[in-house]
């Protein structure tokens, strides 16, 4: 309510502003570089490749333009739209007040006692009825304002996400179709109307549908390009961490079906980019250690299938670059300690199953590289396993992997045990009904 919507119209007309300089260095450049290359003074391979690597600059000059002129659309809209909530919430204030109402700075609803005379006061607090009154008309009051606000939060989120949309490189002329030969250069073909881009959902927004029994969930997220590097810690001396990344793209989906103890699932992830981190700490759950580094691209997708306590899942992973790892951790839940380093390509196969909460998997890679990797664990991981298993590979040109782990999930260990137990149990009262059935029917014979 206090802010001045008048800065989104003067940031757009300095994001035109900037689309006509930009159209100035545009010509410019055409007039006094990229010129060169469209005479016939220059030719040869030379000349090829610097027409082209010109005319790819001069792409960005123009791109660039387009992508301000949209920046200062989707403001205008924004603007609108803004004017247009903020208007419409001060209404609803407005009214409420005038319905007996007061409504805080920070939007809460309550009654105004302070416009009855001291009867009417002492007539509300002793009626039930008069005060049940009251509190319906403050919650219906009080919902009438949120709902305005959440109206409000959810165009500032369609804002964001179209600002955001605006800037990306969606890459359409590069590949040979055009002139872009820039990846994660300006947007050339960006949206500039908010009522053409689709509202957002949230990075993992899940949809559900209902089908003969079935049960379907999934979910999907992508982002990218992107780069930065944060750090945090020493918490108290004891933790820390830091992290740098490029990213070139990353993109996850994945879906589930369920009808009664029947479970499907599937998860399928690429990534592409660089990254390396480090973390250690020292808490009331052990010393930790970790170091990573790695450059590439790798994919992956799985598979799972259960009926009741029993499942059974499949995995296949891809992974082309560099990397290097070394880790080692130590607790009062168990320990760990692991290290590797390989450049190349590699691909891995793993499968397992799990009965009752008990479960056994094994993994298999083959390498075309250089590299190595050993690991070991023995204790409670961060789902709530307990984890024994290691890992052993080794490749000079080819090469290759392989591993197996063992698990206990007490959590389904007990549950089983639980319903075992209540079988039993009921399988007992069943027999014990019976025998008290045919006891009762052979002594009928007698009476």
């Amino acid at each position: 309510m206090t802010t001045d919507l008048g800065l989104l119209t003067a940031a757009a007309a300095k994001w035109e502003a900037m689309a006509g300089e930009l159209k100035k260095v545009e010509a410019r450049y055409g007039d006094s570089v990229q010129k060169i290359t469209l005479g016939p003074t220059w030719s040869g391979v030379s000349a090829g490749a610097a027409q082209s690597g010109f005319a790819a600059t001069r792409y960005e000059y123009a791109a660039a333009q387009t992508q301000a002129k949209a920046v200062a659309s989707l403001l205008l809209d924004a603007h609108a739209v803004f004017t247009d909530l903020k208007s419409k919430l001060q209404s609803a204030r407005d009214d409420a007040v005038a319905a007996g109402m007061t409504v805080s700075e920070q939007g809460r609803v309550a009654f105004d006692y302070s416009k009855l005379t001291p009867a009417e006061r002492s007539a509300y607090h002793h009626d039930p009825d008069g005060e049940a009154s009251i509190r319906t008309a403050v919650t219906s009051w009080q919902q009438y304002l949120d709902d305005r606000v959440k109206a409000a939060s959810e165009a500032d989120q369609h804002v964001k996400a179209a600002l955001e949309a605006a800037v990306v490189d969606g890459n359409r002329d590069a590949f040979g179709k055009g002139a872009d030969q820039t990846i994660g250069g300006f947007n050339a073909h960006p949206e500039g109307d908010l009522a053409n881009v689709p509202l957002p959902r949230s990075k993992d927004a899940e949809v559900g549908t209902k089908t003969d029994g079935w049960q379907a969930e999934g979910s999907a997220s992508a982002t990218g390009p992107d780069a930065g590097a944060k750090a945090s810690g020493p918490k108290y001396g004891k933790e820390g961490s830091a992290q740098a990344y490029a990213e070139l793209g990353h993109a996850t989906a994945q879906g589930s079906l369920s009808n009664g103890s029947m479970r499907l699932s599937g998860i399928a992830d690429a990534y592409a980019g660089a990254r390396a981190s480090a973390n250690v700490g020292i808490t009331d759950k052990g010393l930790t250690g970790k170091a990573e580094v790695s450059a590439g691209g790798r994919a992956l997708a799985e598979g799972r299938a259960g009926y009741g306590y029993v499942e059974g899942y499949g995995r296949a992973e891809g992974f082309a670059g560099a990397e290097a790892q070394a880790s080692a951790g130590v607790g009062l839940e168990g320990l760990n300690a692991g290290a590797k380093a390989f450049a190349g390509a590699k691909g891995s196969v793993a499968g397992g199953a799990e009965v009752a909460g008990i479960g056994a998997g094994a993994t298999a890679e083959g390498w075309a590289g250089a590299g190595a990797e050993a690991k070991v664990t023995f204790g409670k991981g961060d789902d709530g396993k307990f984890h024994i298993g290691g890992k052993v590979g080794v490749a000079l040109g080819l090469g290759g992997s392989v591993g197996a782990e063992f698990t206990i999930d007490p959590a389904k260990v007990t549950d089983a045990a639980g319903d075992a137990a209540d079988a039993v149990g009921d399988a007992a009262h069943a027999v014990g009904d019976a025998a008290g059935s045919v006891k009762d029917t052979v002594g009928s014979w007698f009476d």
